[in-house]
């Protein structure tokens, strides 16, 4: 079988696709055929050594995948060779096939594709524990997405929109933002714009934002933190932008609002059984028509150098998902 292998530390174009023995599953494990891959601003990251966590070399990247169920071990019950599946694994996702736990897997409604689902986990899985379980969203709400026409920020979007919340969508350009709107954005800003909070006041009417859910940081996170109401809460996701903002904790105070770190990754390795608890919900509210995933981006696997770079450079609208034929 073949494998993305990363054996030194740099830009995507060193990694290497390389065939190993395909792998056994062991008693409580399942072989997965990959259908596809989700890529993540993360996976870029990682092969670069940059990552707040440093893998051992040689690293195989890729966490997230789709595909069916291939073999399963001698003591696996719950899924059946030819389930449609998807999951998180450690690495190794940019492959033909794959080795995990049954426990980790989580069945695809027939109403999914196999692409969409390979991107689903991680972002939405982020999402709806940030905006429910740290954000506490409520239906009539609004709240402000950043970076909004990314993998992060559409899911968001549609997680939003589940929740019953009013969605005004931040993004750079005139592409990103229409792609916004197609996910399901009610309004949009282009938060490049000097004076993009008076349009925030203006679609808020005047009353401000309940929510900001914000994976990009760098200088469009103190604005943002302004323009929240009292009682708003700003939901720390991530720092897409590469720099880690300084809000001034007086605003905090005088504006009687949150600041709420969203580690997702965090929750998920005190709390391991909240991803099975997440991921039923989600796939419920899919079944009831209730959560509508944003399409994805989907290019061959043999394109995960460029698919990377692409991804590093922000040229990706939506989620990046790499297949297997």
């Amino acid at each position: 079988m073949n494998i993305v292998c990363c054996r030194t530390f740099g830009p995507p174009q060193n990694l290497q696709r390389i065939e190993i023995e395909a792998p056994v599953p062991l008693a409580d494990e399942v072989l997965i055929d990959v259908s596809a891959a989700g890529v993540g601003f993360v996976d870029g990251l990682m092969v670069q050594g940059l990552y707040q966590v440093k893998p051992p070399l040689p690293y195989y990247p890729g966490s997230e995948f789709a595909g069916e169920v291939a073999q399963i071990g001698s003591g696996v019950t719950a899924l059946a060779v030819g389930d449609r599946v998807m999951g998180i694994a450690n690495s190794g996702a940019f492959a033909d096939q794959l080795t995990i736990a049954s426990h980790k897997l989580v069945k695809i409604p027939d109403i999914l594709s196999a692409d969409v689902a390979a991107g689903f986990f991680i972002n939405y899985a982020t999402a709806l524990y940030g905006l429910r379980d740290c954000g506490k969203l409520q239906p009539r709400e609004n709240v402000l997405i950043l970076g909004a026409a990314g993998g992060v920020g559409s899911s968001a979007i549609c997680v939003a929109k589940a929740m019953g919340a009013t969605v005004i969508a931040a993004a750079s350009n005139p592409d990103k933002r229409q792609a916004a709107l197609s996910f399901g954005a009610d309004h949009c800003v282009d938060y490049t714009d000097p004076n993009w909070r008076k349009e925030l006041n203006s679609l808020t009417g005047q009353q401000g934002l309940n929510v900001v859910y914000d994976p990009v940081g760098g200088d469009k996170a103190e604005p943002a933190f302004r323009s929240l109401a009292p009682g708003g809460r700003f939901l720390v996701v991530d720092f897409a932008a590469g720099e880690i903002p300084k809000i001034p904790l007086n605003l905090a105070l005088l504006k009687r609002s949150a600041i709420v770190g969203v580690d997702w990754g965090g929750e998920m390795r005190a709390n391991p059984k909240i991803n099975q608890a997440l991921m039923t919900t989600l796939m419920q509210w899919i079944t009831d028509g209730k959560l509508h995933p944003a399409p994805v981006q989907s290019r061959p696997m043999g394109q995960y150098q460029q698919g990377l770079i692409d991804q590093l450079g922000g040229r990706i609208v939506g989620k990046l998902v790499l297949t297997n034929p």
